[in-house]
């Protein structure tokens, strides 16, 4: 993953796409299909597949044309705990401490 970082924009637009494409003929798809099942064109689907540039609606459609919705979470996964929330927290008190109260005692007659 940190390899990912040294990469430009359009090498990572190239190498989603290569994976889109992967899962597309993982799944036994052709190009035609996949575009009619997403609603886009094949010019648009081959622009994806090949990192040449594309819409994040087409993305969305695509994925969901090929039925991996799961690639939504793992693209921007949702955040569920805020790490610094974590140390800002104070310690949960390991002892309970009683209110001391004086009480005047009665003593029978």
């Amino acid at each position: 993953m940190t390899a990912f970082i040294f990469k430009t924009p359009e090498e990572l637009q190239t190498l989603l796409g290569g994976r889109i494409r992967g899962i597309r003929l993982n799944r036994n798809l052709d190009q035609r299909t996949t575009a009619e099942k997403a609603g886009i064109s094949e010019k648009a689907l081959r622009n994806l597949e090949t990192g040449r540039g594309s819409t994040v609606e087409t993305l969305m459609r695509v994925l969901k044309a090929l039925e991996y919705l799961q690639g939504i979470d793992m693209l921007a996964p949702e955040i569920s705990v805020n790490p610094l929330d974590l140390l800002r927290q104070s310690k949960a008190p390991q002892r309970v401490r009683r209110n001391i109260k004086l009480r005047k005692i009665v003593y029978g007659d």
